[in-house]
């Protein structure tokens, strides 16, 4: 996990490491493309260096990349540059664009500022079309961030619950320490 001390380029040796062991370090972008068949809009709330974002494209999706961390942001322009990417904070983000589906992995909930999760989830969803799909991947700790207040945001931001899982490889959530879910934008 990034400590915000490391660079772009120590965080993207971690997910190198992960594949050179024969690890999977596209399960994110695996599960986004199953829901969405191949084709459509994604945008990347909280890209990091653009991993997501950049095997998204590589399968032929329209991505856009948004982070606040300027060093985050520049090694996705460095490995993209081809791509949209924005600086930008997700508790104010607002792009003249809409999505199919807005992707939240990483536990990007959890770098927020304290009491901006709400603000985050508004603005996400406010990025997605009709029937579109906000999907969140983060670490559940106690006394921390936890699933009633997220599905309570996204209640509040008009998405439904139509999915959770323990991980991005769809294991049955039960009482894990990782959720992923999907909500839809009615």
């Amino acid at each position: 996990m990034w400590d915000g001390r490391m660079s772009g380029r120590d965080y993207d040796a971690r997910w190198e490491q992960l594949a050179a062991q024969g690890k999977n370090p596209h399960g994110e972008a695996d599960f986004v493309d199953s829901l969405l068949g191949g084709a459509g809009r994604v945008l990347d709330a909280g890209c990091g260096t653009g991993r997501v974002a950049v095997e998204l494209a590589r399968r032929g999706y329209g991505v856009v990349g948004v982070d606040v961390d300027s060093v985050m942001i520049a090694q996705a322009q460095t490995k993209a540059p081809e791509l949209a990417w924005h600086q930008l904070d997700l508790a104010s983000l607002h792009l003249d664009d809409t999505f199919d589906a807005v992707v939240m992995a990483g536990n990007v909930l959890l770098f927020a500022q304290p009491a901006t999760e709400a603000a985050i989830v508004s603005c996400c969803a406010a990025h997605l079309v009709s029937n579109g799909v906000l999907i969140a991947g983060f670490q559940l700790r106690v006394g921390g961030y936890d699933l009633a207040q997220y599905d309570s945001h996204c209640t509040a931001a008009g998405l439904t619950l139509v999915e959770r899982y323990s991980t991005w490889e769809r294991h049955l959530f039960e009482t894990e320490n990782y959720a992923v879910s999907v909500h839809r934008f009615e």
